[in-house]
């Protein structure tokens, strides 16, 4: 799937299966948010036409008003960028636990070889 705006909205109503109208007053709402060209045309990308059928899915499956699929969007979204933040911070803790183990490596020496290397002679007397 593409952020890259490539439908006109025609285009992107009739694989949605929706009017085109429908997308704008969606636009209005701030429930999706397609590009532009220069000109001013709409462009939609395949993200866009993901969440088009994700507002289309709300209403008619589950009955919500837009002021409901807004809600759950935004919920989803924030869920969407807690996961993203999660998945980070769960790399970099991989990294760094990683680095410890390297680190470890480098400064342990096992107890039977410190031993031989301590051995001192024995005092007679």
């Amino acid at each position: 799937m593409t952020d890259r705006p490539r439908y006109m909205i025609s285009v992107a109503a009739d694989i949605v299966g929706m009017h085109p109208q429908t997308l704008r007053i969606y636009e209005s709402k701030g429930l999706v948010r397609p590009g532009r060209t220069p000109g001013g045309t709409r462009l939609y990308s395949d993200h866009d036409l993901e969440r088009l059928r994700e507002i289309q899915r709300l209403t008619t499956e589950l009955g919500l008003n837009l002021a409901g699929v807004r809600r759950v969007l935004a919920l989803e979204d924030e869920l969407a960028a807690l996961r993203q933040r999660l998945d980070r911070l769960e790399r970099e803790m991989g990294d760094a636990v990683q680095s410890v183990h390297r680190q470890y490596r480098r400064e342990v020496v096992l107890y039977s070889e410190a031993q031989r290397e301590l051995r001192l002679p024995r005092r007679r007397g």
